[in-house]
């Protein structure tokens, strides 16, 4: 009997919506006594809504610095650096400040979760600062805590729960906001492999939901999820292609 093997299931990639980030000849430069540190060296990048993007490159490449940029934690030396159409370098601290916390969804490899407080009023926090009222932030808290699998430890602090369950809190706490983008720092790097998969499968399904992902790793494997890798060395783009 002649068996044909089925071809390998694609993964969901869907048209880019509107143009979120955009990055034109950016630079930055850092004094180190009397050095000039090049961190980089006239990136240019586009990203979109929708859009599940890696960012990678080895140490001292300027992932980090690109990374801080995209989050408005740092603004370029030169260049232009547009977020949903404004000009971040025109932009006072408050207008920078509101920005990080309406439009970027934060996720760190070490969680930075509030040790005393539980789940719920972790994820309710970046609420308090839009000045939600109690009742509307903790419905909206709840409500993104069941979204990714957390339901049940919602009045657990974070030494009651596991790494992964601490990396959902944190994933959550990106969300609640709806934010543009949610952005990634090395998000598997304090986790086993099985549990660091999990929480690449949660990314998966936030992509699938409409969500628009930036993951910063060095790991190959953790970046062969996105839809896309953006590669730096020495300051500069070495390749933005499609994920293999």
């Amino acid at each position: 009997m002649h068996v044909t093997s089925s071809p390998p299931l694609k993964r969901n990639t869907r048209p880019p919506g509107a143009l979120v980030i955009e990055i034109e000849s950016v630079t930055k430069l850092y004094k180190m006594g009397a050095e000039t540190i090049h961190a980089l060296r006239g990136v240019n990048v586009r990203i979109h809504r929708n859009e599940y993007l890696a960012i990678m490159g080895p140490s001292g490449s300027g992932k980090s610095t690109l990374m801080n940029m995209l989050g408005c934690l740092d603004t370029p030396s030169g260049g232009r650096y547009e977020f949903n159409g404004r000009n971040v370098a025109t932009m006072l601290d408050d207008e920078l400040a509101e920005i990080r916390n309406r439009e970027i969804g934060f996720v760190f490899q070490t969680f930075n979760l509030l040790p005393r407080s539980n789940a719920l009023h972790n994820v309710e926090l970046p609420l308090i600062y839009a000045g939600l009222g109690k009742h509307q932030r903790l419905e909206k808290a709840r409500q993104v805590l069941e979204n990714v699998g957390l339901g049940d430890r919602m009045f657990h602090r974070p030494n009651e729960l596991s790494g992964g369950q601490r990396q959902r809190v944190a994933i959550a706490r990106a969300l609640v906001n709806n934010p543009s983008i949610v952005l990634a720092d090395e998000p598997t790097g304090n986790l086993d492999s099985k549990t660091g998969e999990e929480i690449m499968q949660l990314f998966e399904h936030l992509y699938d939901q409409g969500n628009t992902i930036i993951v910063v790793t060095h790991e190959e494997d953790i970046a062969r999820h996105a839809r896309r890798i953006v590669r730096l060395r020495d300051g500069l783009i070495e390749n933005d292609a499609p994920a293999e």
